[in-house]
């Protein structure tokens, strides 16, 4: 029987296959057999194996129990998803839950944390349907969102500025439907008494700040944090020298992006469009 060869040293999903393979084959166990005392489908075990699908906390929970070893599947487990996430995002979002402040920047897509759930799912088919990212990590991300999304509101709540480029409302995502209602959320973040909703125009040109996605934190102590991220990497700094003009930079592009009650007006204009 052909076998696809595993290398755990490539990667915490590959080495999570690996353990499930091993632990599998020292039972004598096959594929169908693992996954009827797990709940899955053989075809299921086959994917996470060869790492084609990352292991859910419900995969890696089953599995521990029908091998009996405890949470060590879950903790690896845990190591896998992470490595679907950029680098520096896990420990962002920690510090995110926790942050006094939030300044946001984004540009092509809303803002994840304004995001409706249509909006984020379609946003995530699109990546699967790339092969950018897997099934199950594209679920395992929507769940990261709205764990995200529901920190919001916690007391007290944080105060988010949030600043984005035009492109984020033109851009079409998920049908004419799911974009209605993402602009109707964006409406309604603005009114929140502890937001702030800008979009930074088109004719802003050279004079906009970020090339970027850029996100600032201010902490309950007042040390700040930034995280940016292109298309494959996410950069986490502390370090004031960098983060501080960072941080004028962000107030520089609050000061040449339209109003909120003129960026209100332009989401509003365009919701007309829309059904």
């Amino acid at each position: 029987m052909n076998r696809k060869h595993l290398d755990p040293q490539t990667s915490p999903g590959a080495a999570f296959g690996d353990r499930l393979r091993t632990l599998r084959d020292a039972r004598g166990w096959t594929q169908d057999e693992l996954g009827e005392r797990m709940g899955y489908s053989g075809t299921h075990i086959s994917a996470v194996e060869t790492g084609r699908r990352s292991p859910t906390p419900h995969f890696s929970a089953s599995a521990d129990r029908a091998f009996g070893t405890g949470d060590q599947l879950e903790r690896q487990g845990r190591a896998a998803r992470s490595d679907s996430l950029l680098e520096g995002f896990p420990e962002f979002v920690a510090h995110e839950a926790k942050a006094a402040e939030i300044r946001l920047f984004e540009l092509g897509i809303i803002p994840g944390l304004l995001q409706t759930p249509e909006y984020a799912a379609a946003i995530t088919r699109g990546a699967v349907r790339r092969g950018a990212i897997t099934e199950s990590q594209g679920e395992e991300r929507l769940v990261l969102l709205a764990n995200r999304q529901s920190s919001l509101e916690r007391t007290p709540a944080p105060l988010v500025y949030a600043v984005i480029d035009e492109s984020c409302i033109r851009r079409p995502v998920g049908g004419e439907a799911v974009m209605a209602a993402q602009l109707d959320r964006l409406a309604e973040f603005a009114e929140l008494p502890t937001t702030v909703l800008q979009v930074a125009p088109y004719d802003l040109g050279e004079r906009r700040a970020f090339d970027l996605p850029v996100t600032l934190l201010t902490l309950k102590d007042r040390a700040h944090i930034a995280y940016a991220e292109s298309a494959q990497q996410g950069h986490l700094e502390r370090e004031s020298a960098f983060v501080l003009p960072m941080l004028t930079a962000y107030h520089q592009l609050q000061a040449e992006a339209l109003s909120q009650a003129a960026s209100v007006a332009m989401i509003s204009k365009l919701r007309k469009g829309t059904p």
